[in-house]
């Protein structure tokens, strides 16, 4: 088997790219996938297999379904274009091109097959097709694609599918431009099941040979009587076979037949667009000129991951934690992704226009995931695309006049809640990345969190949130704590913001507001409780209600467990709360060791650094973060605790293997733990931080932390700030 393959490849791993493997999060609901991609890249190749067979574990169509592969579906109906990774909700996976032989069969539940011999590396995917023979092989550049498909000798089947994929939304339409090249387009989005989210996906595709035939198919619409006895068509799939102009539909594709010799190979390029079909063959021309062929993007791809993963060398440890450590790096770098074209074009955020840039535009911003630990990473390793990030956010305000809270090409999608782009404007400043308009971004800071609720679209609750401090339940579901809850780390990154720039009283109002939280305690339960509109607790309570995703009155996704100790700003304020620091240790260990804990929930993937604030309980936070890595993190399919998160889940991975973490969002410190490996040297840009690398050592045994040596200087805190972190040159932990 492919996994088994690139696992047995650590073993003679000589670099950071070969230590990564692509199957890790492809079941357990981790929802990434193994195809084809290059960092950042708008185009990605990845088997579809979440379609066609009752023999299939799991189908997009019976459940529940956010990604386009699973590793343990066997039944192949493609390879689809342009894919989220690690994400909660479906769309896009669409454009499904499927090799097939033989007789021609358009209807995917028949012409699709099962699959052997799978590999999945950085760029490059391939497998065999059981029923038919044909050896499949993708790989991409930033925005096409290249398919090598190796046929037996007779009939073989090119299939365009552009009726299915992971989008619920419908609608696409073909043309042939001549007999080896169709372009089109299709409709995406309706993400999480926002009605407006929606938008075009503009393709062009090449052949490296001539067909025999080509031709169209579409769906048709059932029919009643005499009209379905006379057309013979009715609810059926109709090939045009002498019919080569336009095709629109529902459920439509473009077909080519050719005459293959044994072991022939026919290549497919794919260009894709989100501004037009003139761009999208732009992006094929100019990222494929005349001449490429698949083994040197193959190549290139694998170049550009190497480089990249290489700002990060790891020395010591075992061959499972290294490739558990590239995987997360790799899985880091996925989303979000560019948008624009190689013209510089993209689509106006929520509008109609097409705009220019002469950077990169990024897409995918799943910031209620991301603004926790991702984009701090993004901020010291790669720290221009970082800046492009915050950039393309301001620019998103420009166009839209909000910043985004969940951007998905072009769309906001308003899903889950909070004020996200906040915490990740004000870290990315206070950390010393300041090459963006802070005026602007104050001013729409500002805007969100001071515009009355009816027409405010980040915080639409936010006029109860003003006058009484909380946000209160006023359904039984209505997630009003974990709204508050975010509002609150908003604000206080908005005061810490505004108290570097001299604005003093809107510092003092930010303030106030993140201190209010503490409505929420109730000395009754310990925890965070829902306020009803009349100021009282709600009840009947049960703190542990909203497990597994069950509805929780006043809670998203988790019960009050997972939020309860949420307030990543003022812990010690928690902790007073809670009667102490005694207490409070207590209370949190008790969290851990009755399985509260949800290695795959956000609100609470920081709890294991809370115990560091509090001298002489330091080792807690070594002793479970070294747990949780162990448990959790694998380099097996199902090597995540859970969704990805565009990244999120394996952030928490990667700052918790290099000795330190940012657990407060906005707040430029980080708590130290012990690190996984003996040497990490990470390379820092000059152009940002003035020096080019941080070593983190780590002596002795591989227990708990005796000493740590900053720059060479005894350091007695567990706490360092962003600054002393960049200039430090040289970090060692002493171990036991």
């Amino acid at each position: 088997m492919g996994i088994a393959l690139t696992s047995a490849l650590f073993v003679s791993a000589q670099e950071p790219v070969d230590y990564v493997n692509p199957f890790v999060g492809t079941t357990n609901y981790g929802t990434t996938n193994p195809g084809a991609v290059v960092p950042q890249g708008m185009m990605s190749a990845t088997p579809f297999n979440v379609m066609g067979s009752e023999d299939n574990k799991y189908d997009k169509d019976k459940q529940w379904w956010s990604t386009p592969y699973e590793v343990n579906n066997k039944y192949l109906t493609g390879f689809s274009h342009v894919n989220l990774s690690g994400v909660g909700c479906p769309d896009l996976g669409s454009l499904l091109l499927m090799p097939t032989s033989g007789e021609l069969n358009v209807k995917y539940t028949q012409y699709g097959s099962e699959y052997t011999d799978e590999v999945a590396v950085p760029g490059y995917y391939s497998n065999m097709l059981t029923k038919y023979g044909i050896k499949c092989e993708m790989t991409a550049t930033p925005r096409t694609s290249r398919a090598r498909f190796t046929f037996h000798r007779g009939q073989g089947n090119l299939l365009m599918n552009l009726g299915e994929g992971l989008t619920n939304e419908t609608g696409a339409t073909v043309r042939f431009v001549n007999d080896r090249e169709i372009e089109g387009s299709k409709l995406l989005g309706t993400f999480c099941y926002n009605p407006q989210a929606v938008f075009p996906i503009y393709f062009v595709m090449r052949i490296d040979k001539a067909p025999a035939t080509r031709g169209y198919w579409k769906l048709q619409r059932p029919m009643q009587g005499v009209e379905a006895e006379w057309d013979g068509y009715s609810g059926k799939y109709k090939l045009y076979t002498s019919y080569s102009k336009e095709m629109s539909g529902d459920d439509v594709g473009a077909w080519f037949t050719f005459d293959t010799t044994e072991g022939e190979a026919i290549e497919v390029s794919i260009g894709v667009s989100f501004v037009s079909i003139e761009n999208a063959r732009l992006n094929l021309e100019t990222e494929q000129p005349a001449g490429t062929t698949f083994d040197q993007i193959r190549a290139q791809a694998r170049k550009k991951w190497n480089e990249d993963l290489s700002r990060i060398l790891v020395e010591g440890g075992t061959e499972e934690q290294k490739g558990v450590f590239y995987t997360a790096l790799y899985h880091t770098m996925i989303h979000p992704n560019i948008l624009q074209d190689v013209n510089g074009q993209y689509p106006q955020m929520e509008g109609d226009k097409i705009l220019t840039t002469d950077r990169n535009r990024y897409t995918v911003y799943s910031l209620w995931d991301t603004y926790r630990n991702f984009h701090q990473l993004m901020t010291l390793v790669y720290p221009e695309r970082q800046m492009d990030m915050v950039r393309t956010m301001l620019d998103m305000y420009r166009e839209h006049r909000w910043f985004p809270k969940w951007e998905l090409y072009g769309r906001e999608t308003l899903t889950m809640e909070g004020d996200p782009s906040i915490p990740v404007i004000v870290d990315t400043w206070m950390k010393g990345l300041r090459d963006f308009d802070i005026n602007l971004a104050y001013e729409g800071m500002y805007k969100s969190a001071t515009t009355p609720g009816k027409d405010n679209l980040m915080r639409p609750d936010i006029d109860d949130y003003i006058a009484k401090g909380y946000c209160p339940l006023m359904e039984q579901y209505d997630n009003s704590v974990s709204h508050a809850l975010e509002y609150y780390i908003a604000d206080y990154s908005l005061y810490t913001l505004a108290k570097a720039l001299g604005k003093t009283e809107d510092a003092k109002l930010f303030y106030d507001r993140s201190m209010g939280y503490k409505h929420y305690y109730c000395k009754e339960f310990g925890t965070l409780r829902p306020i009803l509109p009349d100021g009282t607790f709600y009840g009947p309570f049960d703190p542990l209600q909203g497990a597994n995703f069950e509805p929780s009155p006043g809670f998203h996704e988790g019960n009050s467990w997972n939020y309860t100790f949420y307030v990543p700003h003022d812990v010690k304020g928690l902790a007073k709360l809670m009667g102490g620091q005694k207490r409070f240790v207590n209370k949190l260990q008790m969290v851990f060791d009755k399985g509260y804990y949800d290695p795959a929930n956000e609100p609470d993937i920081a709890y294991p650094y809370l115990f560091s604030y509090f001298k002489g309980e330091e080792w807690r936070t070594q002793k479970l973060v070294k747990e949780l890595l162990a448990k959790h993190y694998t380099t097996k399919p199902d090597g995540l605790p859970g969704n990805e998160d565009t990244g999120t889940m394996s952030s928490w991975a990667i700052f918790s293997m290099m000795g330190f973490y940012p657990d407060c969002p906005g707040v430029p410190e980080y708590t130290l733990t012990t690190p996984t490996f003996d040497k990490i040297t990470i390379k820092l840009d000059p152009a940002y931080w003035g020096t080019d690398k941080l070593v983190i050592r780590k002596e002795g045994g591989d227990g708990y932390i005796d000493q740590i040596r900053l720059g060479g200087k005894k350091y007695s805190k567990y706490r360092l700030t962003h600054k002393d972190l960049i200039h430090a040159g040289e970090i060692t932990f002493v171990c036991k």
